[in-house]
């Protein structure tokens, strides 16, 4: 018995194949054309989104936008093996109509379009909330750690850099050279155009990497993520109110409850998110005292007096109001030294004349919020929020390491990316995907 022989490469066809008949009816690539087909690029910011009536006809943003979606799905961002593809793949022949850009007008889409990406990625969450696959009552919040362009030989640190320029100040300083005062005008203008923010690193086994963090938000009900934002903090605890505040206007509802880890604990945001209708659900993220050797009173066993803004110790003596650190956040309370040297407690209080304790500045909010981030609620946000991370960084990036230069370049990455994802997120059996809710919706439109 012979082998499965295939078809011979000169056989022709009576009745030609179309690339329509080589399409699923629900493959992804109809999701990403159903999506975008219905965006009005003009209104997002997208240049040349209608046809100039004189000059070389210029690719449709709509196409451009669609090649990247469908790249990111795939793992190919970079704009010369996405040309490739369009060569090649019969899915992208497919979805660009036989479209083939050059490498240069693929990447200079990606360039020039970084706030019209994000704005296109919101449009995606309004068509969720108006098929009721988003409700927006509740948004949890994580982030996690991508590695940035540059490359570990790039970067230098502090001390490194001032050796660098002492070094090459002892070389100025020999040359005589007539420096042109409107060339060094220029040359800072150009630098206060363009500023960039210090370096942070991050450690790793091997080496310093420059660090961006990014925040997508989870909605539950549909579990997609936006918006989605990066930074180059070191911490979590400066993101719960602008993140909050971005998803409460992705979703559009006046109220919202918003779910957190420790990480995200801020009281002063925390108050600020409930003045506009945000209510947190964060665990108080607690400094560890660390002054004794372990036998001293925790700071749990000083009971709080609002009515006389004071703390009562074990012992029933009062500590009153003694400094406000708008540094630390916090307020410090002590007790009197002739008392606390008499004590009986002394011992087991304070290794000092006096014992200190400390409340912070915004700690009826901090106590608030972490009534709310109940054990059900922070499951709920585990389930919800932590696995995405590993699907935006394996599945979609390959490996998690940006291509675009900059903060605005890693952002506008992330925003392809979690569009990417969202379009072929399936949901639970009962809850209708994204990608099955915009091919329905076209259809009954045409």
């Amino acid at each position: 018995m012979g082998f499965v022989r295939g078809e011979g490469r000169t056989q022709g066809s009576l009745f030609p194949v179309t690339l329509e008949e080589l399409i699923p009816d629900d493959h992804v690539c109809r999701v990403i054309d159903a999506f975008v087909e219905r965006l009005e690029m003009a209104e997002l910011g997208f240049e040349r989104a209608e046809a100039a009536e004189t000059g070389r006809p210029g690719y449709d943003p709509r196409d451009l936008l669609k090649l990247y979606l469908y790249g990111y799905l795939q793992q190919i961002r970079s704009s010369r093996r996405l040309e490739g593809e369009c060569r090649r793949n019969v899915e992208l022949m497919w979805l660009l109509g036989r479209l083939t850009p050059d490498h240069k007008t693929i990447a200079e889409f990606r360039r020039m379009h970084r706030e019209a990406v994000a704005e296109a990625g919101g449009e995606l969450i309004q068509f969720a909330r108006q098929v009721g696959l988003v409700r927006g009552e509740w948004v949890a919040i994580d982030g996690s750690k991508f590695r940035a362009v540059s490359s570990a030989c790039s970067v230098r640190e502090r001390e490194a850099v001032k050796r660098y320029l002492e070094e090459l100040e002892s070389a100025d300083a020999h040359e005589e050279v007539v420096i042109d005062p409107r060339t060094v005008a220029s040359a800072l203008e150009k630098l206060r155009q363009h500023p960039e923010a210090e370096a942070r690193f991050m450690r790793t086994p091997n080496t310093r990497l420059r660090r961006i963090t990014c925040k997508p938000r989870w909605m539950p009900s549909m579990r997609s993520s936006w918006p989605s934002r990066g930074t180059d903090q070191a911490t979590d605890n400066r993101s719960l109110q602008p993140m909050a505040e971005a998803a409460q206007a992705a979703v559009g509802e006046p109220t919202m409850n918003v779910v957190a880890d420790a990480g995200n604990s801020n009281g002063e945001q925390a108050e600020a998110c409930e003045a506009k209708g945000i209510v947190p659900h964060v665990p108080a993220n607690r400094a560890v005292n660390n002054q004794g050797d372990g036998t001293l009173f925790d700071r749990k066993e000083f009971s709080y007096q609002p009515e006389s803004d004071t703390f009562r110790c074990p012992a029933g003596e009062t500590l009153t109001r003694k400094q406000l650190s708008r540094k630390d956040r916090a307020v410090y309370y002590a007790g009197q030294p002739e008392v606390c040297g008499a004590c009986a407690l002394k011992s087991r209080c304070t290794v000092g004349a006096q014992r200190f304790v400390s409340r912070h500045l915004h700690e009826a909010a901090l106590q608030r919020m972490q009534q709310r981030a109940t054990p059900e609620v922070m499951r709920l946000r585990r389930s919800t929020v932590e696995h995405p991370f590993a699907s935006l960084k394996y599945r979609i990036f390959g490996h998690p390491r940006f291509l675009l230069r900059g903060l605005n370049g890693a952002r506008t990455e992330m925003s392809l990316a979690v569009m990417s994802s969202i379009t072929t997120t399936k949901q639970k059996s009962d809850v209708p995907d994204l990608g099955t809710s915009l091919l329905s919706h076209c259809a009954q439109v045409s």
